[in-house]
C-alpha cells in the first residue's frame, strides 16, 4: 500500500527532500510486472545512506533484472519518525512509497556497530516482527550484509539472513531459490532450508551455543543437517568483470560525499593489524585502467558530477595510479571534472601525482599515521616512518598545500604515555614543515588538524583478542594529548570513548547481546553515532535489565584458544596467521607488505589459485 505523504506533513519536518524521491536516475517500475520487491535499507539518515557506495552498486544491479525492483530506504530522522508514529504512516520505500512490509526482502547494509538500534527501530516503523522467530509467511525475509554482518552474533534472532562478503556474487543464487519457494506456499523455514548450503550464507536461527560457567563460549553448532559447520565468505575473483552502475542517483540535496565514486580495486596488502577491512575484504583484485576511465566517462555523462573521488583501502597502491590519474585529468580537465583521493598512506605520496590532482580543483589532504612513535607504527606494522611524513608534508607546503589533517588513534595495544605525547611532537614537526618552505612558495593560511579516534578490537584482526582501554583511561589519555597541543595553526578533534566502549562491545559481542540491543532501543536508543542523541545511561540500564557486564566484551583480553563468537565464520585469513600477527605486535616486529611476497595469511589455499596478488608483476609495473 502506498504511503499517502502530503505537504503538509513534509512542512513539519527538517530537510524534507530526503523523504521525496524521483531524483535524476532513480528506477521506477510497474509493480504489475514484478516477481520480487527489493528494500534496499541503510540504517542512517539519507544524506549518509546515499554516499555509500555499495548500497549505488547493488541497487543498480538488481534493477538490471526486469523482475525484480529494489528500492531505497533510509532511517527517517527523529522528527519524520515522530510525524509517522503521529500519523500512523508505516516505514516505505523512497520510489514507490509503498510500505516495506509487504515486500519480499527488506536488507540491511550493517556499516558500523551504532547503528544497530536504527535497524531494530526501522523494523518497527515498518509492522515488521522485530524477532525472526515471531515473522509470518506474509512478512519479508531480512538480510544483512556489509563489514559488521561478519559477528552477525549480536543481530542472530533479528536477521533471518547474513551475506558473508560480497553480495553481487550471491544475491541472485537467493533470490532464483525465492522465486522456487515462493510459488509453492511453503513455509519460511523450507525457505530458509534451501539457501543455507548456498556459500556465503548463514542462517543464525539454524545454530545453537553452549556457554562455560566462566560466561565464555563451550561450543557453537548447526542444529539440522545440512548445515555447513564454517560459512565462508563469497569473493568476485575479476573486478573488470564485476558489475558497476554506469548511472548513479543525484539527490536534490547535499550528502556526505556528494561526487562520483570510481571503486579503484579491492583488498589491501598492508597489514595494520587494527584495521578489519585489510583482512575481511583481501585478496586485493585490481580494475584495468581501461575499464575505469571507460566508467568514469559514462558515470560524469550520466550525472553531471564536477569531482570523481578514487576509492579503494589504500588508493595509492593502486598499480598504475599515477597513469588513471593522468588519463582522468586529461580526459576531463576541459569540463573541470576534478580529482580527489581519500586518506593517503604517507610512503605511498607522490608529490608529481598530486601535482596532476591539483590542476583542477585544490582540497585539503589526508594523512593517516595513526601512532605517534616508530616503536607503536612497528607495533601496528603501519610500515611508514616520521621522515616519510614530513617529506611528503613538505612536498604538499611547497606545492600550494596548507591544509593537511592527520588521524590518529590512542588506546592502541602496549600504547604508553610517550607514544601519545609523539601525536603532538608530530603533528608541531608538520607545522614546522610549512615555515621550512620559502614564503614566496608556500601557501597562506596553515592549517593542520589533528583528528583521534579511539582504538575498538576487531573480530578478524591480529587485535581482535586485546583488550580495550575503559572510558576512564581513554578520556586521561585525550586530556594528556590536548595538554599538549598548544599551537595555534594546530586544531584537535576528539571521539566519544564512550560510543568507542560500545562499539566493542557490540562488535566483539555474542548471541547474549541481542536483547541488550532490543532493550536499549525500547528505552529510545537510536541514531546512537550522533552525539545529539547518543544516550550511554539507556545502554547502562539495558545491561543491567540483563544482567551483563559490557566490560567482559569491550575491556577482556582473550586466550589464543577461546572459542570466539565468530570464529564459524571463514574469510580466507587464517587463525594461525592472526595469532603469528599478534605475537610480532608485541614484540614489535613488522611484517612486509603482501604484494611484496606471500606472507602466507592463507588466502591462497582459500582461494584455490595458488597465488593471492603477483607481486613481480606489481615490481614491473612500479618501475615501468
Amino acid at each position: 500500500m502506498a504511503v499517502n505523504l502530503n505537504d503538509e506533513l513534509l512542512y513539519k519536518v527538517s530537510k524534507p527532500v530526503r523523504y521525496i524521491g524521483n531524483e535524476v536516475n532513480s528506477i521506477h517500475k510497474d509493480v504489475g510486472k514484478i516477481d520480487i520487491r527489493f528494500a534496499f535499507c541503510f540504517p542512517d539518515v539519507y544524506e549518509v545512506g546515499m554516499s555509500h557506495l555499495g548500497m549505488r552498486i547493488l541497487y543498480s544491479m538488481l534493477n538490471e533484472k526486469d523482475d525484480i525492483w529494489c528500492e531505497r530506504v533510509f532511517a527517517p530522522w527523529p522528527d519524520m519518525e515522530e510525524v509517522m508514529r503521529q500519523n500512523h504512516i508505516k516505514l516505505f520505500a523512497l520510489e514507490s512509497r509503498d510500505e516495506i512490509k509487504d515486500f519480499d526482502f527488506v536488507g540491511f547494509t550493517l556499516q558500523y556497530e551504532m547503528s544497530y538500534t536504527n535497524m531494530i527501530n526501522m523494523l518497527d516503523l515498518a509492522g515488521i516482527p522485530i524477532l525472526t522467530r515471531e515473522r509470518q509467511r506474509s512478512d519479508p525475509f531480512v538480510i544483512c550484509g556489509g563489514p559488521c554482518a561478519y559477528n552477525p552474533e549480536p543481530l542472530w534472532e533479528i536477521s533471518d539472513i547474513f551475506v558473508m562478503g560480497e553480495g553481487e556474487d550471491v544475491i541472485f543464487e537467493i533470490l532464483e531459490k525465492y522465486k522456487s519457494w515462493k510459488g509453492k506456499g511453503l513455509s519460511r523455514m523450507e525457505f530458509l532450508k534451501s539457501i543455507v548450503g548456498i556459500k556465503g550464507v548463514y542462517i543464525p536461527s539454524f545454530y545453537d551455543v553452549e556457554y562455560k560457567d566462566d560466561g565464555t563460549i563451550k561450543r557453537f553448532y548447526p542444529l539440522y543437517e545440512g548445515c555447513p559447520e564454517t560459512i565462508s565468505k563469497r569473493i568476485i575473483r575479476h573486478m573488470d568483470d564485476s558489475y558497476f552502475p554506469e548511472k548513479m542517483i543525484v539527490p536534490y540535496m547535499n550528502i556526505v560525499h556528494d561526487r562520483i565514486m570510481l571503486e579503484v580495486f579491492r583488498g589491501c596488502t598492508r597489514g595494520c593489524r587494527f584495521c578489519q577491512a585489510g583482512f575481511v575484504y583481501r585478496p586485493v583484485r585490481e580494475k584495468s585502467r581501461k575499464k575505469l576511465l571507460d566508467d568514469a566517462e559514462k558515470l560524469i555523462k550520466s550525472t553531471g558530477y564536477d569531482e570523481l573521488s578514487l576509492t579503494s583501502l589504500s588508493i595509492c597502491d593502486y598499480s598504475d595510479i599515477k597513469g588513471l590519474v593522468t588519463d582522468l585529468i586529461e580526459a576531463h580537465e576541459k569540463d573541470k571534472v576534478g580529482i580527489s583521493l581519500p586518506s593517503l598512506r604517507i610512503d605511498s605520496f607522490s608529490v608529481d601525482l598530486i601535482n596532476e590532482i591539483q590542476k583542477v580543483r585544490k582540497t585539503g589532504l589526508t594523512f593517516a599515521p595513526e601512532a605517534g612513535t616508530q616503536r607503536m607504527r612497528d607495533v601496528i606494522n603501519k610500515g611508514v616512518t616520521e621522515d616519510d611524513l614530513i617529506n611528503s608534508v613538505t612536498a604538499s607546503f611547497e606545492s600550494g598545500w596548507s591544509n593537511i589533517k592527520l588521524y590518529f588513534m590512542i588506546g592502541l595495544p602496549t600504547e604508553t604515555l610517550e607514544d601519545i605525547a609523539g601525536i603532538a611532537d608530530l603533528a608541531y614537526k608538520v607545522a614546522d614543515a610549512y615555515y621550512t618552505v620559502p614564503r614566496e612558495k608556500r601557501k597562506r593560511g596553515l592549517k593542520v588538524t589533528v583528528s583521534l579516534s579511539s582504538f575498538v578490537p576487531k573480530p578478524f584482526t591480529p587485535f581482535q583478542w586485546e583488550p580495550q582501554d575503559t572510558i576512564d583511561m581513554l578520556k586521561e589519555k585525550q586530556l594528556f594529548l590536548n595538554g599538549k597541543i598548544k599551537k595555534r595553526h594546530i586544531s584537535y578533534n576528539t571521539h566519544e570513548p564512550h560510543v568507542s566502549f560500545l562499539e566493542a562491545v557490540f562488535a566483539r559481542g555474542d548471541r547474549r547481546l541481542s536483547k541488550v540491543l532490543i532493550d536499549a532501543w525500547k528505552s529510545g536508543c537510536k541514531f546512537d553515532g550522533w552525539d545529539e542523541y547518543f544516550n550511554y545511561d539507556s545502554w547502562i540500564k539495558a545491561f543491567e535489565k540483563n544482567k551483563i557486564d559490557p566490560a567482559f566484551y569491550a575491556n577482556r583480553k582473550r586466550e589464543y584458544d577461546e572459542i570466539l563468537p565468530w570464529d564459524h565464520i571463514n574469510i580466507g585469513v587464517s587463525k594461525a596467521y592472526l595469532i603469528n600477527e599478534h605475537k610480532k605486535a608485541m614484540e614489535g616486529k613488522i611484517t612486509k607488505d603482501c604484494r611484496m611476497g606471500c606472507t602466507g595469511c592463507g588466502m591462497t589455499s582459500f582461494e584455490g589459485k595458488g597465488v593471492c596478488f603477483d607481486g613481480a608483476l606489481y615490481s614491473k609495473v612500479k618501475e615501468g
